[in-house]
């Protein structure tokens, strides 16, 4: 167990999103219009080399042309590609990741690759296969989720994204808050123990 750059995941000062879409309906858009839309201070910039902008805003090719080090990564690419962008966002930066993408397991070695990527930084990784963080004290909804949980001192935590949904919906009905809601997914690397911690 350990909180090494758990600070990066939680608390963040700007945030990059890999896989940011334009087209609605797709996970790259829900989550840059939840990333924009929850109050959050620091820059978001939208990773994709497919997009020149998105809504306006400048869509970066990749890491390397962001214009500020991000604290945190948040990755919804192809499986394939994962390790790739892991890579990446630790070259420029990043010490803490939010992979929603799924498939990446010891079947195919994505899993592994992943991983071996974010060692040379001491990048952790939340995930993969999650709904992704929510830490509404901050504005922060890096996550597919339909709601932002409002602002409280209960930390949330799960491995299921629709339980975490439900909880939402549960918890907005009473005006129930929360520091921080984390779907830990598949647990590769940051876990149970990490987060209470």
């Amino acid at each position: 167990m350990s909180v090494r750059n758990l600070d990066r995941l939680l608390a963040p000062r700007a945030v990059a999103l890999f896989g940011a879409s334009p087209t609605a309906g797709s996970v790259g858009r829900k989550l840059f219009d939840n990333l924009r839309g929850g109050g959050f201070k620091g820059p978001v910039r939208p990773v994709n080399p497919k997009h020149a902008a998105i809504d306006g805003e400048p869509c970066f090719a990749d890491a390397a042309a962001l214009p500020e080090p991000p604290d945190l990564a948040v990755v919804a690419t192809p499986p394939e590609i994962v390790p790739e962008m892991i890579a990446a966002a630790g070259a420029a930066g990043a010490r803490a990741a939010v992979v929603i993408t799924a498939g990446l397991d010891d079947r195919n070695g994505l899993r592994k690759k992943m991983l071996r990527a974010a060692q040379p930084y001491g990048l952790r990784v939340q995930g993969p296969n999650c709904l992704g963080l929510q830490v509404p004290p901050l504005g922060l909804d890096a996550s597919f989720a339909h709601l932002l949980a409002r602002p409280g001192k209960l930390a949330f935590l799960s491995q299921s994204g629709a339980l975490i949904s439900a909880v939402l919906d549960w918890a907005a009905a009473r005006d129930i808050g929360f520091s921080c809601v984390v779907s830990m997914g598949d647990m590769a690397d940051v876990d149970v123990g990490d987060l209470l911690d």
